[in-house]
C-alpha cells in the first residue's frame, strides 16, 4: 500500500467528533456510548496509565482526579448558532422558559442541575447540563425541553457540540473579510462556528470572506453540506480533497491569474482520539500507542500543507482530540523548525478568560505499543524506523526548544472543567516558507476600511505538494513566480470548460471518488430568465446578478443559487483542479405553473435574508398576531389579518411575497428580532412557504409552545389556538388555489437539490433522539 493510500485510509478514521456529531460511529455503537452503554468494557488500560504517568501531562498530585473524570460520562454541550439577533432571542427563550423549568426537578431520584454557560464562551452562547441523552429522551418531565432541543437543532439555530470543540474557532480570531479553509471539516460543528463568525452583522448578507470546507471522505462530505446549509449562507463551499495534498488555488485579481492564500486556516486533523474516552468508550479498550505513531506522519503533512496555503499574517489553529505529544507537541515541534522562522506559536493566553488550560511540554519520549522506550532518534534500532520517524522527538539543542516556546501551546484535561481532553496550538505565519520564493502580506485593514469589492492578496508559491522527507533535503526548491504565471496561463488557455460553466473536473485530471455532483453554471448576462425576475421583485442596481448559478446544464433551470463575488471568482477559476460537493443558497424556486404570472420564480426561504436587503417591492409589513396566524394556518383568508396588512395585499398581483417583520423596541415584550418570511399571495389568502422546523422556532421566540397539528387541515395547534373554542375554518376553494405552488416540504421533497443535502450512502445530522 503507497504513502497516499495509507494516508487516505488513515485520514478516514475516527475523528474528535464522530460519536458526538453523528458521523462514523453515530449509530448504535454511539448512542450507547452516549447513554453510558458497554457493560462488557471495563474503563481501564494499564498501558495508557503507564504511558502518562511517565510523560507527566498531569500536574503533580492530580492523577486521581484526571482518571476519574475519564471513566464519568461527558456532560451534554449545546451552543446556540445563527445571526446575533436570532441567538439572543433564543437565549432568552432558554433562560426566561426551559431552564427555569428545570428547577427542583428530578428524575429518577437525580436532582436536574440547571444549565450552566460555559464562563469561557463570549456572551453566553454556549452551555453545558449534566442531562444525559437517555434522559433526556425518556423523561416525561423533560419532554418540552427535548422537543425544543430536537426542532431547534434541525432549523439550525441550536448546535450539540462538545464544549473543547469550540475552542479552535474562537482562537482563530475570524473577521468578516477573512478567506477561510478548514482542511478537516466534516461533521461540520466547527465550520458552522465559522460561518456565523463571517455573518457577525446580519445587515451585510455578503461578507468578503469565506469558508472553503474540505473532507477527504466523499461521503461524510454531504454530512458537511447539510449542516452548512442550516445556517444559510452564500459564503460555504464544500471540497473533497485529501488535505495533505489539497490543491493550490487561482484567482482573478484585476485580469491577473493569482495563487489564493487564506487569511485564516483551520487544521483539526485526524487523531487517536484518546480526549473522547468520555463519549468514545471503546478507546479504553483499543488505546494503544500504535495509533498515534501511525497518524503523526499525516498530521505533520496537512499543518505543513496548511502552512503553505496561509497568507503572511495569517493565523493557523492545530488541534486534535488527543492527550499524546507525539501527535501534539512533535508535529508542531517539526513544523516549526522546518518553517525556519517562517512561522511561530502565539501566545493566546488571555484571549478566553475562564478557560483552564495546562502549557504544553518541552520534553517527552517515544514509546512502542509494546512499552519499549526511546528518548532519542539516535537509540531506535534500523529496524523500527519505519514505524518511529526524527520528527516524533523533541528538537535536541535547548536554545533552538526554548525559541519555539512550545509552552504556548494549551492541553485541556478533561478534571479540571468536566470536559474531555484536548490540545491547541495557534500558529502565526512571520513571512514565508523556506521553500517558497515570496508571498503576500496579509493586509491589516479592517473590514470597515477595505473596499467591498477586493479580493485576498495573492502571489506564487511552491508547485508540489509538500512531503516531509523531501522537505528535510536542502536541495529542495520552490517554483518561481514566472513558472506559476505561465502555469496559470497553460490551464487557462488549455481548460475545457465553458463560459460561466464550473463542472466536476476532468477524469484525466483527478480520479473522482463517491458520489457525482452535477455542474455549477452561472446564468449569463443576457439570459432571458433574469429581467421579469428583476422587474417583479424590482431588484436594486447593486443586486449581483453574475453570482446568480444553476445545477444544469440542460431543460429548464427550476433552482436558482447564490454566491458570493469570492467564491464565484474560485468556482471559475479552479473547476480543472478542484472537486466542489456543494456551494451556494438557493433563493428561487420555480413554480409548477408560473407561466401564469408575471414571474415563474418564487422566493425560496433558504435564500430570503440574503436576498431580502435587494428587494423593493412586494414586500408586505405584517404585525407579531399576523406572524402567529400565517404560521400556524395553511391558507389564512385575507380577513383574518390585520387591516393594515389586507390594505398592502390587496392590490398586489398573485404571486410570491416577502411578509416582513420589524420589532418593536416600545414593546419589550414582543419579539425582539427582525423575521422576513418567503409568502404566496393567493386570490383570496395568504400562505407562507417557510419549513416546519422553522415555523416551530418563530411560533417559540414568539411564546407559544406548539401542541401537536392537524395535517389534514394544514393547522398547527399552539397554547393559544387550544384556548380558543372555535374551530378552524376551512382551507380556501381549491378553485382558487389553482396555480399555487406546492407546500414546501412537498416540494422541497422533490427537489433536485436535495441530492446535495443529503448524503446518498446515509449518513445523518446529529441530533438529540
Amino acid at each position: 500500500m503507497g504513502r497516499r493510500s495509507r494516508g487516505r485510509r488513515l485520514q478516514q478514521q475516527q475523528r474528535p467528533e464522530d460519536a458526538e456529531d453523528g458521523a462514523e460511529g453515530g449509530g448504535k455503537r454511539g448512542e450507547a456510548g452516549w447513554e453510558g452503554g458497554y457493560p462488557e468494557i471495563v474503563k481501564e488500560n494499564k498501558l495508557f496509565e503507564h504511558y502518562y504517568q511517565e510523560l507527566k501531562i498531569v500536574p503533580e498530585g492530580e492523577w486521581g482526579q484526571f482518571m476519574d473524570a475519564l471513566r464519568e460520562p461527558l456532560p451534554a454541550t449545546l451552543r446556540i448558532t445563527g445571526y446575533k439577533s436570532h441567538a439572543k432571542e433564543i437565549l432568552h427563550c432558554l433562560k426566561n422558559k426551559y431552564f427555569k423549568e428545570l428547577e427542583d426537578l428530578e428524575v429518577d431520584g437525580q436532582k436536574v442541575e440547571v444549565p450552566q454557560p460555559l464562563s469561557w464562551y463570549p456572551e453566553e452562547l454556549a452551555w453545558h447540563t449534566n442531562l444525559s441523552r437517555k434522559i433526556l429522551r425518556k423523561s416525561p418531565q423533560l419532554e418540552k425541553f427535548h422537543q425544543f432541543l430536537v426542532s431547534e437543532t434541525e432549523s439550525g439555530n441550536i448546535s450539540r457540540q462538545e464544549a473543547v470543540s469550540m475552542i479552535p474557532p474562537l482562537l482563530l480570531n475570524v473577521r468578516p473579510h477573512h478567506k477561510i479553509l478548514d482542511m478537516c471539516a466534516a461533521p461540520g460543528s466547527k465550520t458552522t462556528q465559522l460561518i456565523e463568525m463571517l455573518h457577525a452583522d446580519m445587515n451585510v448578507p455578503f461578507p468578503e470572506g469565506f469558508v472553503i470546507a474540505n473532507d477527504v471522505d466523499n461521503k461524510r462530505c454531504y454530512l458537511l453540506v447539510h449542516q452548512a446549509k442550516r445556517l444559510s449562507s452564500p459564503c460555504i463551499m464544500v471540497v473533497n480533497h485529501d488535505a495533505s495534498s489539497i490543491p493550490r488555488l487561482q484567482i482573478d485579481v484585476d485580469g491577473r491569474k493569482e495563487i489564493l492564500f487564506y487569511d485564516r486556516i483551520l487544521c483539526d486533523v485526524p487523531c487517536s482520539g484518546d480526549g473522547t474516552m468520555r463519549k468514545n468508550i471503546d478507546v479504553w479498550k483499543k488505546w494503544t500507542t500504535l495509533n498515534s505513531l501511525q497518524l503523526h506522519g499525516l498530521q505533520l503533512r496537512i499543518a505543513t500543507r496548511g502552512a503553505e496555503q496561509l497568507a503572511e499574517g495569517g493565523r493557523m489553529v492545530y488541534s486534535t482530540c488527543s492527550l499524546n505529544p507525539i501527535e501534539d507537541e512533535a508535529v508542531i515541534a517539526s513544523l516549526l523548525e522546518k518553517s525556519e522562522g517562517a512561522l511561530e506559536l502565539a501566545d493566546v493566553s488571555d484571549e478566553l478568560p475562564g478557560l483552564k488550560w495546562m502549557p504544553g511540554i518541552t520534553q517527552w519520549k517515544v514509546m512502542t505499543k509494546d512499552g519499549q522506550w526511546f528518548t532519542d532518534w539516535d537509540t531506535v534500532p534500523h529496524s523500527r524506523h519505519t514505524q518511529i520517524r526524527p520528527t516524533m522527538f523533541p528538537p535536541k539543542d535547548p536554545e533552538k526548544l526554548q525559541a519555539m516556546h512550545l509552552e504556548r501551546c494549551l492541553r485541556i484535561l478533561p478534571h479540571h472543567q468536566n470536559t474531555g481532553g484536548f490540545f491547541v496550538a495557534v500558529l502565526v505565519k512571520k513571512s514565508s516558507m523556506p521553500w517558497n520564493k515570496r508571498q503576500p502580506k496579509l493586509q491589516g485593514k479592517s473590514a470597515e476600511t477595505r473596499e467591498s469589492t477586493q479580493l485576498s492578496p495573492a502571489g506564487p508559491a511552491e508547485g508540489k505538494p509538500a512531503d516531509p522527507s523531501k522537505l528535510e533535503s536542502p536541495s529542495f526548491t520552490g517554483t518561481g513566480d514566472t513558472e506559476i504565471a505561465h502555469a496559470a496561463e497553460d490551464l487557462e488557455n488549455n481548460g475545457n470548460k465553458k463560459d460561466g460553466v464550473c463542472g466536476p473536473p476532468p477524469s484525466k485530471k483527478m480520479k473522482l471518488f463517491g458520489f457525482k455532483e452535477d455542474p455549477f453554471v452561472f446564468i449569463p448576462e443576457d439570459d432571458p430568465l433574469f429581467p421579469p425576475i428583476e422587474k417583479f421583485y424590482a431588484l436594486a442596481p447593486s443586486f449581483p446578478r453574475m453570482n446568480l448559478l444553476t445545477r444544469t446544464t440542460e431543460g429548464k433551470k427550476r433552482q436558482l443559487y447564490m454566491v458570493s463575488k469570492e467564491l464565484r471568482n474560485v468556482l471559475l477559476n479552479n473547476s480543472e483542479k478542484m472537486k466542489v460537493i456543494n456551494t451556494g443558497i438557493k433563493v428561487w424556486c420555480r413554480n409548477n405553473s408560473g407561466e401564469e404570472f408575471d414571474c415563474a420564480f418564487r422566493l425560496a426561504q433558504e435564500g430570503i435574508y440574503t436576498l431580502y436587503p435587494f428587494i423593493n417591492s412586494r414586500i408586505i409589513t405584517v404585525s407579531m398576531e399576523d406572524v402567529k396566524i400565517l404560521l400556524t394556518q395553511e391558507n389564512p383568508f385575507f380577513r383574518k389579518l390585520s387591516s393594515e396588512t389586507y390594505s398592502q395585499a390587496k392590490d398586489l398581483a398573485k404571486g410570491s411575497v416577502v411578509l416582513k417583520y420589524e420589532p418593536d423596541s416600545a414593546n419589550p415584550d414582543a419579539l425582539q428580532c427582525p423575521i422576513v418570511l418567503c409568502g404566496w399571495r393567493g386570490k383570496a389568502s395568504i400562505r407562507t412557504f417557510v419549513p416546519k422546523n422553522e415555523r416551530l422556532h418563530y411560533l417559540r421566540m414568539m411564546g407559544l409552545e406548539v401542541l401537536g397539528e392537524k395535517k389534514k387541515e394544514g393547522v398547527i395547534l399552539t397554547n393559544e389556538s387550544a384556548a380558543s373554542t372555535g374551530q378552524p375554518e376551512s382551507e380556501v376553494p381549491e378553485e382558487q388555489r389553482a396555480g399555487e405552488p406546492n407546500s414546501p416540504d412537498a416540494e422541497e421533497a422533490n427537489s433536485p437539490d436535495v441530492t446535495a443535502a443529503c448524503d446518498p450512502a446515509g449518513v445523518h445530522p446529529p441530533r438529540w433522539v
